[in-house]
């Protein structure tokens, strides 16, 4: 069974955001939202005011230096390509650790499927009840980026 990414946190992140699962490209890339299309790190740059991070170096500082935290809500699973709708056998991560090796004060989940995973399965657990943002993902293409970044600006009270 495939094994996701590790988080990426330090003492000072604030806020954390979760995605579900990393996509095949992500996979490929060796590393969060590594599909071209997805408008994550577009986003974070927007709102880091940042130039777009082009390497995993790049995108581990914008997410640091901001005081955020990054990592997703599954630990292991069965999907069928990047569709989120085709997640089945859900093992969640646990969070706890990480809300104890970081001042998390927020939680921010990229999308629905994401939502729905840390509220049913750790939101009980850490007490922290998250943000429900829409995707980056290329999938959900009825969003532009000025619109993302509208949505997600809700973050930068918790961004350095």
């Amino acid at each position: 069974m495939q094994k996701g990414f590790e988080p990426i946190y330090s003492k000072e992140s604030r806020a954390l955001i979760l995605g579900t699962w990393p996509s095949p490209k992500s996979f490929e890339m060796g590393f969060y939202y590594g599909h071209k299309q997805n408008r994550f790190w577009p986003l974070m740059a927007r709102l880091a005011q940042r130039d777009v991070p082009v390497s995993i170096d790049e995108k581990k500082a914008i997410i640091l230096e901001s005081g955020l935290a990054l990592w997703d809500t599954i630990e292991s699973c069965t999907i069928e390509g990047a569709a989120d709708a085709s997640i089945r056998d859900v093992e969640a991560r646990d969070l706890v650790w990480l809300m104890k090796e970081a001042p998390i004060e927020a939680v921010f989940c990229n999308g629905a499927k994401a939502y729905e995973i840390y509220m049913k399965n750790q939101y009980p657990q850490t007490g922290i009840a998250a943000v429900k943002l829409p995707s980056t993902s290329p999938a959900n293409a009825a969003w532009s980026l000025e619109r993302l970044c509208d949505e997600w600006s809700i973050i930068k009270k918790y961004m350095k």
